[in-house]
């Protein structure tokens, strides 16, 4: 699906293939299809920041500010992933993954 398989290569982090090699699916569906995946990355980071604020403020007894620096923190580390992620999450909610497909 992307160009390049490493997500912290971050000049590459959302260049993808044009065409799948297994089953010829076009990626691009639509003009600015991946447009809708910035909903479900919102959704993600805001996941991942309450996760971070839950194991700062509540397991590690932190202060207010240290935990909002770990949540800052921690979505600057997942950023590339939750890029991949988010597109990964909004394609499948279009096109279903069937393994015996042979374009």
């Amino acid at each position: 699906m992307y160009v390049d398989k490493n997500p912290l290569n971050l000049a590459n982090v959302l260049k993808m293939n044009v065409k799948c090699s297994h089953c010829g699916l076009t990626y691009q569906i639509e003009p600015s299809f991946f447009y809708g995946a910035m909903y479900v990355s919102y959704g993600l980071n805001v996941a991942i920041g309450i996760a971070a604020f839950i194991v700062s403020y509540l397991f590690f007894d932190s202060s207010l500010k240290t935990a909002f620096i770990a949540i800052i923190a921690t979505l600057i580390v997942t950023f590339p992933f939750v890029l991949r992620w988010s597109r990964n999450i909004y394609i499948n909610m279009f096109v279903h993954y069937d393994p015996n497909f042979k374009a």
